[in-house]
């Protein structure tokens, strides 16, 4: 069984059991013009996440591992939007608005699609979801349980908000989960650095942390250190 090195202590998984979820890693996000930069965020910081989401969603399906993409959005009419999201902080544009790759998170608008380097493939699910934890309001739990998933690898935007929610949310329902550290990032790189300290910190509370370059390596039958 391929040994995952990683912190606070290796993990064993097996690959059939396995899922690569990739949060979030979408043009509203990434990209000026959407609902991150709307906030006033540099959006460039999150593309370091692009290369080595890429690296291990090629290698996870070489393996034939199961990968899961999310969306985070609302339906046209924001009947799934609560008001409080919708008015939180002053944006120049808020979820709903009008923006350059169309209404600002709102689900089949341009800028809610997910980037074309790492566009799913036919047989890879994509689940929409309307709040920042992957489990709230989706069909993403019983996916995991109907193909006997126990592991999670995790990746996505951003971290210490979409991703970790997702990743506490799984641990509460019993998965073991990894955050694949160099394939996820923040606007806010010391909130990126405190999200993945909080996962792995009194003995893997949360989870555990690793990279991709490891990660892969375990798929491969490598062991990286």
């Amino acid at each position: 069984m391929p040994v995952l090195h990683a912190e606070p202590s290796p993990l064993e998984f097996e690959p059939a059991q396995t899922a690569l979820v990739i949060i979030d890693m979408q043009r509203d996000f990434l990209e000026p013009g959407g609902f991150g930069a709307a906030l006033g965020n540099d959006v460039s910081l999150l593309h370091a996440a692009v290369v080595p989401c890429r690296a291990m969603l090629h290698a996870a399906r070489l393996a034939g591992m199961l990968v899961i993409h999310t969306r985070e959005g609302h339906r046209p009419d924001l009947s799934d939007a609560p008001q409080a999201k919708v008015a939180r902080g002053a944006p120049s544009m808020r979820i709903g608005d009008a923006g350059p790759m169309g209404r600002i998170l709102i689900r089949g608008e341009a800028g809610h699609g997910i980037i074309a380097a790492l566009a799913p493939i036919e047989g890879e699910p994509v689940i929409d979801k309307p709040g920042k934890g992957a489990f709230y309001a989706t069909e993403l739990e019983p996916m995991l349980r109907n193909r006997g998933i126990e592991v999670l690898l995790v990746a996505g935007v951003t971290t210490e908000v979409c991703v970790h929610t997702t990743i506490r949310e799984a641990n509460d329902r019993g998965f073991r989960c990894v955050a694949l550290a160099d394939a996820c990032a923040s606007y806010i790189p010391a909130f990126h650095a405190a999200a993945l300290a909080m996962v792995s910190a009194q003995g893997g509370i949360f989870g555990w942390v690793s990279d991709t370059g490891r990660a892969i390596a375990a798929l491969r039958g490598e062991s990286v250190a």
